[in-house]
């Protein structure tokens, strides 16, 4: 059951923790670094090693944690609104692997193509990616069912994962595609934060906006319908916003999968059902999530990088399986 706490009291708090994890994510590492050092880095202008160390390396790969943490963590709560399906994620539904497809054909086919190129192939992919799982789990009578989608889903991640190891293979750009979709913030830079941040902040407001339409859509199609929703509309305008949330992630970190399975459930167990509450605390928590699994594949095996996949996918899986034998209700 949600905590019985004021919901303004619950995104503060949120808010103080998202605060604590960002600055100690900066200051931990293979070099640890001074919290007065951090703060100079921060707040002004004074400059030595470990301040460019964070100004240049570290800043933009938490910045860039912040932005998919939230992402995908409010693409999947949308999801798993819009279709009533408590396993639905972006990387389960087709999202990740059809950008990831995407970003190998534009690698092979375009060698030449800059950072925004390769983020628009990324939003065509998860479109594409979505459209072919909800198209096949649409396609028998009976309409959505949570478990169809969640086949379709698998059956198409694996083939649209196939070929792009297939063109990767085939165009010898294995080490290229690899770079980008193992899943990682290593190399980030403040010039892909400023192609990628404004998509990323216009998709969560516009997801704001449409939090309440959400919580009305998420209870059933005939109740949206009866209270004069137009659902044709308000889907259309989610599922572009899913589309380029993901496909944002994906350009960024490559494929993540579950933080937009995991944060959503566990989010509706601090604050309810609501997404005029899930929505906003979706971002913090998903973003406060990917600040942890960074900062553990960072220092774990220090000097070395741990990549921050496996440790995400290590963190979900266990949260995926206990949300199947629940039946979906594990955290609600």
């Amino acid at each position: 059951m949600p905590i019985k706490t004021s919901f303004f009291l619950k995104f503060i708090a949120g808010l103080a923790a998202f605060l604590a994890m960002f600055v100690i994510s900066i200051a931990f590492g293979a070099a640890d670094i001074s919290v007065k050092d951090t703060w100079l880095a921060l707040f002004s202008s004074a400059s030595n090693d470990a301040i460019s160390i964070i100004r240049e390396i570290r800043l933009p790969r938490e910045l860039a944690a912040v932005l998919v943490g939230a992402a995908l963590s409010v693409s999947g709560a949308i999801m798993q609104g819009m279709t009533r399906n408590p396993l639905a994620d972006p990387g389960l539904l087709g999202l990740t692997a059809g950008a990831n497809a995407a970003l190998a054909i534009t690698l092979a086919f375009i060698p030449g193509a800059n950072y925004f190129n390769i983020m628009i192939a990324c939003f065509i992919g998860a479109a594409a990616g979505a459209a072919l799982v909800f198209g096949i789990g649409a396609s028998k009578k009976g309409g959505f069912s949570p478990f169809r989608i969640v086949l379709a889903g698998a059956a198409i991640s694996a083939f649209l994962t196939a070929l792009a190891e297939g063109i990767a293979l085939y165009f010898k750009i294995s080490k290229d595609v690899s770079m980008w979709t193992a899943g990682g913030l290593i190399g980030t830079t403040w010039g892909q934060l400023q192609v990628i941040f404004p998509f990323i902040l216009v998709s969560l407001i516009i997801a704001l906006l449409l939090s309440r339409q959400l919580s009305i859509l998420s209870l059933s199609e005939e109740a949206a319908i009866g209270l004069g929703q137009k659902t044709g509309q308000t889907k259309a305008l989610l599922f572009l916003v899913v589309t380029l949330l993901a496909g944002a992630a994906v350009a960024l970190a490559g494929n993540m999968a579950f933080v937009g399975l995991l944060v959503p459930h566990i989010v509706r167990m601090i604050v309810g059902i609501d997404y005029r509450h899930v929505i906003p605390m979706s971002a913090v928590v998903g973003a406060i999530f990917m600040l942890f699994a960074n900062l553990l594949g960072r220092t774990l095996n220090a000097p070395f990088e741990t990549p921050v996949a496996a440790i995400v996918a290590m963190l979900g899986l266990p949260f995926f399986l206990l949300i199947v034998r629940k039946g979906g209700g594990a955290f609600t």
